[in-house]
């Protein structure tokens, strides 16, 4: 079975979880409060076999270069953006 997980970063507790699986494939959902929360969920998806990843777009590039680097290049790790035209929408919605 193909596992691919997805981490979403914010003001999450880490036991916030969803796992789906149908047509050979486990997806899994975590939930992190920051990015070093997510360092040991990344190294325990790597672990267990998962063999893609997704960032929510809290994570940074820099970010997602760590975890490729955690995982030695062997998980695929993608992360979101949005286009910067959208920024004051991103901003207004995400403010405290």
């Amino acid at each position: 079975m193909k596992r691919y997980g997805f981490i979403f970063m914010g003001d999450y507790l880490p036991e916030h979880t969803a796992t789906f699986e149908h047509g050979g494939m486990r997806t899994s959902i975590y939930t992190v409060g920051s990015f070093e929360e997510a360092k040991p969920v990344v190294e325990r998806l790597y672990q267990e076999g998962y063999g893609a990843l997704e960032l929510c777009g809290a994570f940074t590039k820099e970010m997602a270069d760590t975890f490729m680097e955690m995982t030695n290049r062997e998980m695929a790790i993608g992360y979101m953006t949005h286009n910067p035209v959208l920024d004051p929408a991103f901003n207004r919605f995400f403010a405290s």
